[in-house]
């Protein structure tokens, strides 16, 4: 039976595909975006509604009501070079941003029964290279920790208006279409890419291909709620992820990047690739997941298009 499926953030890479992934299976998908025409352009056969600036008020509640499930994805870019502006942005897209959003849930009438909101496994902080999941506290005094701790307690003050709440820890996204990948791919083309700052540190990365998948896993899934890691089941070490990448494009990974030259380009946003965490998807095995791009190689292939 069909869906009506309400999406936030939407014209952004996961958004996109899961958006197609929706109307593929044939489902009606409304869309909140600060220009609907621009939405409507890039995504086809949706409904979209005007949500000017979700930071200053309360998203539109004719968006959400009668819808059966809402997936929030807004938030401003996290890899960019980091200013107290850009901080701001950052912290007041998906705090202030989910608030107004279940604002609005409080006002929809029918409610929707499913809250899939967007989430980082940035919760966890820098850690060496025990295996971390769901149960794992939030590392504390970290930028990014703090804010997705904000950001998921946003999120579960639906709990209180009897939604099911589903917060996706997501971890490294490799996507042909943007995201970390797109960032390491020129150096590496160029027979320059290397492991970064050592490369002993964690990447809890996953294939856009499973965000999308692990989204609607979780839609039509009673059991799931709460915290979900949305990574890979297999974490590697950056220096694994250099050479596997070196592979699959046919180049030399061995040109070592130094933590500095890491952190004159991108200023404190160059902690969350020079440190890491070995998030592991505990929550989403145990339910029955079953990842389309498990392994490394053959998940960069496709995201590389080789």
């Amino acid at each position: 039976m069909a869906k009506q499926i309400a999406i936030t953030g939407a014209t952004g890479i996961i958004g996109q595909l899961l958006v197609r992934e929706l109307l593929d299976r044939g489902d009606r998908v409304t869309v909140l975006s600060r220009s609907a025409q621009r939405a409507r352009a890039v995504l086809g056969e949706v409904e979209a509604f005007e949500w000017t600036d979700p930071t200053a008020g309360p998203a539109p509640v004719e968006a959400l009501a009668g819808r059966d499930a809402v997936v929030n994805l807004m938030g401003e870019p996290v890899a960019q070079r980091w200013s107290t502006e850009v901080k701001e942005r950052i912290r007041n897209s998906r705090e202030a941003g989910t608030r107004h959003l279940v604002d609005a849930l409080r006002e929809a009438d029918p409610r929707p029964a499913v809250l899939v909101s967007g989430s980082a496994t940035g919760w966890y902080g820098p850690h060496r290279d025990e295996p971390l999941d769901e149960s794992a506290p939030p590392a504390r005094g970290d930028f990014l920790a703090d804010v997705t701790v904000d950001w998921e307690n946003e999120a579960r003050r639906a709990e209180e208006l009897g939604v099911r709440v589903v917060t996706i820890r997501t971890g490294v996204v490799l996507s042909e279409n943007g995201g970390a990948l797109e960032k390491m791919l020129p150096p590496f083309k160029m027979g320059m890419g290397g492991p970064i700052a050592g490369g002993r540190q964690y990447v809890p990365w996953v294939h856009a291909e499973d965000v999308v998948g692990a989204i609607l896993f979780c839609l039509g899934e009673e059991a799931a709620s709460g915290p979900v890691n949305v990574t890979a089941p297999e974490p590697v070490t950056n220096r694994e992820l250099s050479k596997a990448l070196g592979r699959v494009l046919g180049r030399p990974a061995v040109a070592p990047v130094p933590a500095l030259a890491l952190k004159a380009l991108y200023g404190d946003m160059s902690e969350i690739i020079t440190t890491g965490h070995r998030a592991i998807p505990r929550r989403l095995l145990d339910l029955g997941y079953r990842f389309r791009r498990p392994e490394l190689d053959g998940a960069l292939r496709e995201a590389t298009g080789k």
